[in-house]
């Protein structure tokens, strides 16, 4: 009985670092994005933290009442336009984080270049 609850502690400390290190990829991910598309700025290191933490969050409620993944890549079309949608979105919810329609275009397409390249668990 004393083993399940060791598991059950030591699966719990896990997640909590997936769920840390997801936020973490997000957050460089979104920096690069921004660094590379004209018309998209994050003003400080809060606002990209917290704007990670918005993009992972609207993505999950997406997923999750929709099935769909905000993905450029991986869902095709309609993936790139959620994609499109949610970093437009964001600068809604996050003060120092400013995009425009074009911007996040061109930011869902670098977004996903870069999403690619960097290896990190995207299932949540």
């Amino acid at each position: 009985m004393e083993n399940n609850q060791t598991s059950s502690r030591s699966n719990t400390g896990n997640t909590a670092w997936q769920i840390v290190g997801r936020l973490v990829v997000a957050a460089i991910v979104l920096a690069i994005t921004a660094f590379f598309t004209p018309g998209f700025s994050i003003n400080n290191i809060w606002s990209l933290a917290i704007a990670a933490i918005v993009l992972t969050v609207i993505d999950y409620l997406i997923v999750k009442f929709t099935g769909l993944h905000a993905s450029p890549f991986g869902k095709g079309f309609v993936g790139f336009v959620l994609a499109v949608i949610t970093l437009y979105v964001t600068q809604f919810f996050v003060a120092g984080y400013s995009i425009s329609w074009m911007a996040a275009i061109i930011g869902a397409l670098i977004y996903g270049i870069v999403d690619y390249f960097i290896p990190g668990e995207q299932e949540m």
